[in-house]
């Protein structure tokens, strides 16, 4: 199951920098949509693969927990991810000024409270999928319930991060 994750992250990275590489360079930005697009259907085929394996008898694992994280955070994040690609492939390949600012105060704190929407969100889909997953599995739950509860620790540390840049907020350097 391992190997289907990496090869999905490897894969959606793949298509990206393609995606990328036909926009800028080929100047072909319909057929950069088309692999950006293909961006979700990595997504599917590992939930598919993952439903595949549990349903071959593989014993559920932390894998398969991890895949559901993996999906999660895609589905949230992904649009994010393609413009920060955007972003250091202008920069890196083209070599163009980087448009990214530093944020102090309360932009900083907005956008990191933004983040960790995403965070919840990405949370909410892939323990939705681990829901799916234990009640499919019904037995030897331990790894799925151990991700989740892992997960769980890591989102709420995540919003204490958060929440500091409202409390603290970070000033800027003269």
């Amino acid at each position: 199951m391992l190997f289907w994750i990496i090869a999905a992250e490897i894969a959606f990275w793949i298509v990206i920098i393609a995606g990328l590489f036909t926009r800028y360079i080929w100047k072909r930005n319909r057929l950069s949509i088309f692999f950006f697009l293909l961006t979700p259907v990595i997504d599917f085929a590992l939930l598919v693969l993952t439903a595949i394996d549990l349903k071959n008898g593989a014993t559920a694992s932390f894998a398969h927990g991890l895949a559901a994280i993996y999906i999660g955070v895609s589905i949230a994040y992904g649009k994010s991810m393609i413009a920060w690609a955007d972003s250091k492939f202008q920069s890196w390949i083209l070599k163009k000024p980087s448009k990214k600012k530093i944020l102090y105060g309360k932009a900083k704190a907005v956008y990191e409270m933004k983040m960790w929407g995403r965070h919840l969100l990405a949370y909410i889909i892939g323990c939705s999928l681990l829901g799916l997953m234990i009640w499919y599995v019904g037995e030897e739950i331990d790894p799925l319930m151990r991700v989740l509860n892992l997960w769980t620790i890591v989102l709420v540390i995540d919003f204490i991060i958060c929440l500091s840049y409202v409390i603290f907020p970070k000033k800027e350097k003269k």
